[in-house]
């Protein structure tokens, strides 16, 4: 199922006053040893707080090690209510518990919601980030009725490198016999592979905000504790040797991106010479977890209903669109939303009043959707 917004209107800028808690971080004020670029995505990400929430109950607590932020509706229920965990983005070094968009999706779906905040790298390395995600996914699994929650309406849900988390979780879960099968996964413009950054929409949208190529590959290896200095060479695909290209052609291969995504600007790349020495280094970068499109078909053929929200002027846009083709090459049903104003990131300010972006509202409204048909 394919959904577009059809618009092209510019996203529009609005101002509010709001009551806030104490934010975790306010790294979008000081300058600290990444690019400007890197700091206005954290800015948006720690520096705006959200509006207080009257509707809401609002619990700090802790899944083991895992913090964790649970959003209940305050309204009485007639029956156990769908549970949403969530997985938020920022490339596994930042981001928090603090999520607007799980406000949102409480309060406009009447869902439990529950913010994992895994634990960051770099001091805590890849890939303790999906070891926290699941752990605390399982743990709310086996206590959501705890929580007024229907076990088998739990839904995963993440943006960004929050939707690599989702998917490689819901991955971990399809051969799981000791818990309920997840209900359904939402993931917002996901990274879901780090192979082939000469898609389409890498070659397209490289420099557009807020995430740009060189950075996104930059932040990725910063992630895996890799050189930096390499970024140039993995941009070129010298980390991947022939026979994996091959192997992963089927899955990863422009020819699997509708025509219409190519016409802005597409060429094919030519071969880079490969390094078996950035093989090596760069080996994390094909583990499913890190990459969830590389999966093999009798793990993708379990996985549950699924719903990707993409966007036209995003770097990853294709990770999206390959993962769906996938996904229903191997009969899972998929709702696919995409926004054709949209940029990396656009859900960040969602609900903000004058700071919110209209492409983000029309897009929540359909993820509402999708959740209340669940």
């Amino acid at each position: 199922m394919g959904l577009s917004d059809g618009s092209t209107q510019a996203p529009k800028f609005e101002l509010v006053m709001e009551k806030v808690p104490h934010s975790p971080s306010r790294m979008c004020l000081r300058h600290t040893d990444m690019d400007l670029e890197a700091d206005v995505i954290k800015c948006f990400m720690y520096g705006i707080s959200p509006l207080m929430t009257t509707n809401l109950f609002i619990k700090d607590l802790k899944f083991g090690k895992v913090s964790v932020r649970v959003y209940q509706p305050k309204t009485p229920s007639a029956g156990p209510r769908r549970g949403v965990v969530y997985l938020h983005g920022g490339v596994g070094l930042f981001g928090s518990i603090s999520k607007k968009a799980c406000r949102y999706i409480a309060s406009r779906s009447d869902s439990v919601v529950v913010c994992v905040g895994y634990r960051l790298a770099p001091k805590h390395p890849y890939p303790t980030q999906f070891w926290d995600c699941l752990t605390a996914t399982e743990r709310f699994m086996t206590t959501a009725e705890e929580y007024g929650v229907d076990p088998t309406r739990i839904i995963i849900c993440g943006d960004s490198s929050g939707g690599t988390l989702t998917a490689a979780v819901c991955q971990t879960l399809v051969n799981r016999r000791d818990l309920p099968k997840v209900r359904a996964q939402i993931m917002f413009y996901p990274f879901l592979q780090g192979l082939d950054f000469n898609l389409p929409s890498y070659q397209q949208n490289g420099s557009v905000p807020f995430l740009l190529k060189e950075r996104s590959v930059t932040l990725g290896m910063q992630y895996l504790n890799k050189d930096v200095s390499l970024v140039k060479d993995v941009l070129d695909g010298c980390h991947v040797p022939e026979d994996l290209k091959q192997k992963f052609r089927k899955w990863l291969s422009p020819d699997n991106i509708p025509m219409e995504f190519k016409i802005r600007g597409y060429k094919p790349h030519a071969s880079a010479s490969y390094s078996e020495e950035l093989h090596i280094l760069a080996k994390p970068a094909f583990e499913t977890i890190f990459s969830p499109l590389l999966a093999e078909d009798a793990i993708i053929c379990q996985l549950p209903e699924t719903f990707i929200l993409t966007c036209e002027y995003d770097v990853v846009r294709d990770d999206g669109l390959l993962y769906k083709k996938r996904l229903e090459d191997n009969g899972v049903p998929v709702t696919w939303y995409h926004v054709e104003d949209g940029f990396h990131g656009a859900l960040l300010l969602i609900d903000f009043g004058y700071l919110s972006f209209p492409c983000a509202k029309r897009a929540m409204s359909n993820v509402i959707k999708f959740i209340k048909s669940l």
